[in-house]
């Protein structure tokens, strides 16, 4: 509830603070702490298409090796039983992928009740929180071993309050080159901005940057594939877009990721 901040405990299928604010479990079983002044809208957050897009692409193996490689990074830097929050949790794949090489607290924080309901519903054993990531996260300071992110929300002053002091985060974007054959056959520019100078700045003074790595797969995908890579996208809503992929029969397609690994100053 705005301006309480207390912690929250589980009763039945409900999380109460000591106030008596109560926070019900839906039955898909993730729990919604968002309030009417953290979303614009009733639709916030990824749809249900594009969710169910994005789990249809990992199934067919498409960004299978970035979930692999950067729940593997995160696996090694871990210690024994940490708390892993995901900002922008999507489907629960990475967080998923983490707890298949390490016993783990796992929380899954997404603005989407759809990303939160399929999550939900496919790992039942992890903690699924609809929630802001742009304003303050309902975590304890300093109760978390790792923060991930990966081509989700970013909120450096609250990674900041929540992370332990020898704790470790990991940001994960898309680098300038990503999908570049499908933004040029959908007429959009093949090469983006680099977006990692603006990550590194935004947490400057905070955290130090630790590592940095470039994450790639190439995948020679068929209309449906490309089909459900557009609809995983806002580019997804353009009727333009599906228009171009219509008139493909086969694409060589590059998935490239920047990883960021920051340590507290």
């Amino acid at each position: 509830m705005r301006g309480c901040g207390l912690p929250l405990a589980v009763h039945g299928h409900a999380l109460l603070c000591t106030r008596g604010h109560s926070f019900d479990m839906a039955r898909a079983g993730y729990v919604t702490l968002l309030q009417p002044q953290d979303r614009k809208s009733r639709t916030a957050g990824d749809s249900p298409d594009a969710v169910e897009a994005r789990h249809a692409l990992l199934v067919a193996g498409v960004g299978r090796r970035l979930i692999d490689r950067v729940s593997g990074a995160a696996a090694s830097r871990l210690p024994t039983s940490p708390a892993v929050v995901d900002l922008g949790a999507g489907t629960g794949a990475l967080l998923a992928g983490i707890a298949s090489r390490i016993t783990i607290d796992a929380i899954g924080i997404d603005l989407s009740v759809a990303a939160m309901t399929h999550a939900a519903r496919t790992h039942p054993t992890m903690t699924w929180i609809v929630a802001n990531a742009d304003r303050r996260l309902p975590l304890r300071d300093g109760c978390i071993d790792l923060i991930v992110s990966m081509h989700g929300r970013r909120n450096p002053a609250e990674c900041a309050r929540v992370l332990a002091s020898t704790g470790v985060l990991m940001v994960i974007v898309p680098a300038a080159d990503d999908l570049r054959e499908l933004r040029s056959a959908i007429g959009s520019r093949g090469i983006e901005a680099d977006r990692v100078p603006g990550v590194i700045a935004d947490y400057e003074g905070t955290f130090t940057l630790a590592h940095r790595s470039r994450l790639e797969e190439h995948h020679r995908l068929e209309r449906p594939v490309l089909r459900l890579l557009l609809r995983a996208t806002y580019r997804g809503e353009r009727h333009s877009a599906a228009a171009h992929v219509e008139s493909l029969e086969t694409l060589d397609v590059t998935l490239a990721s920047d990883l960021l690994v920051f340590d507290r100053r």
